[in-house]
């Protein structure tokens, strides 16, 4: 019921929305500073402005400075995903085994780099943490109750049943499932955007103790006519869906709450509408909120520091800006395929065509 790696998607979209208006992005960008990587869904700003990219359908992160790709890491083993700098050390994640197309044992790891290129393990007990917490237990997917229990509903329950829907559920229900994607390091916490538990977690850097800050939560839609007869469901039309909420990345603000972007679960083109959002999170309570919603497929997000906020659309419009105040999106930067972003200083950087000839691109704010 969600997207388990954002490859997946893929086939949905090869191009971006034709006829679509600009407002088009301060001169003198975008500029190309890397073609030819191989999935970059990720970017970090470190030292010298060096950036950090992870190819992550090679498994690898590799270095973009003056020109040069330069390969940090690799695994022949593992996802290799978001990464985050605290200073010269990188942080970053590794995973295998989420769904069911990958049948290995759950196994997510929060790792660093020093500055001398020596790798430590901070914990490798993300998906471990999943088996035993399931942060998501208590969430409430599919028809509501009240509708799964309906008698003149027995048609649609056959009917999501065989279209691979889960009628009704709760998150204690599904298997367990841990795809650490996106990563924000602040003080001696690392924040965790993890797409399989639902959940943003945290992860002690001097103890590797995990927590649960926040879980997403339940993503509902009205089941249109239109997706219904399009996924053999024409019982369920009018009725609501309850998708699970996946983050995609996560930030700090210069207000002090973090910031995650989430897709909406089950389909990531416009059938049921532009549904994903991003959400504002209380790092001391765990507290969530929705800050802007509507959005197609938001894959990552950075924000300036004045708090404007940028979000990579991947089978959107490219890059969109969201005011500091405003909880309205409007397009910043057109782009084919853009997964993620970042801000450093008055440079916005972004990698797009990720499923093509992955690119990395900057442009001035």
């Amino acid at each position: 019921m969600k997207i388990r790696t954002i490859a997946a998607a893929a086939a949905l979209l090869v191009l971006a929305p034709a006829g679509v208006g600009y407002a088009a992005p301060p001169e003198p960008g975008p500029i190309t500073l890397a073609e030819g990587l191989v999935g970059p869904l990720h970017l970090s700003v470190g030292p010298g402005k060096a950036v950090t990219v992870s190819e992550e359908f090679a498994s690898r992160l590799t270095k973009v400075a003056g020109g040069a790709t330069t390969p940090v890491y690799s695994s022949q083993d593992s996802d290799v995903a978001g990464t985050a700098y605290q200073g010269s050390t990188l942080y970053f994640l590794e995973s295998q085994g989420a769904g069911p197309e990958d049948p290995r044992p759950l196994v997510g790891s929060l790792k660093a780099i020093d500055g001398k290129g020596q790798v430590t393990t901070v914990t490798d007990q993300l998906g471990a943490y999943e088996e035993s917490a399931n942060p998501d237990q208590n969430i409430h997917y599919g028809l509501s109750v009240s509708d799964a229990g309906n008698p003149a509903n027995s048609d649609c329950l056959a009917q999501l049943e065989a279209a691979h829907f889960p009628p009704s559920y709760t998150g204690a229900q599904s298997e367990p499932d841990s795809h650490p994607y996106a990563l924000a390091v602040v003080g001696n916490t690392a924040y965790v955007a993890d797409a399989g538990m639902n959940a943003v977690l945290t992860v002690n850097l001097k103890s590797g103790v995990i927590g649960t800050l926040a879980v997403l939560p339940a993503r509902p839609a009205e089941i249109t006519a239109a997706f219904a007869e399009a996924n053999n469901i024409p019982a369920c039309g009018g009725l609501t869906y309850g998708f699970e909420g996946v983050p995609t990345d996560v930030e700090m603000g210069p207000d002090g709450w973090l910031y995650v972007s989430s897709l909406p679960g089950g389909p990531e083109d416009e059938s049921l509408g532009a549904r994903g959002a991003v959400f504002r999170i209380n790092p001391a309570t765990g507290q969530t909120q929705v800050h802007v919603e509507g959005i197609l497929s938001p894959t990552g997000i950075a924000l300036d520091g004045s708090g404007n906020l940028y979000i990579a659309s991947l089978f959107g419009e490219g890059v969109l800006t969201v005011p500091a105040g405003s909880h309205t999106a409007s397009p910043f930067l057109p782009a084919v395929m853009a997964a993620d972003v970042e801000v450093s200083g008055s440079t916005l950087y972004a990698t797009t065509l990720v499923f093509v000839n992955g690119s990395l691109i900057s442009t001035r704010l």
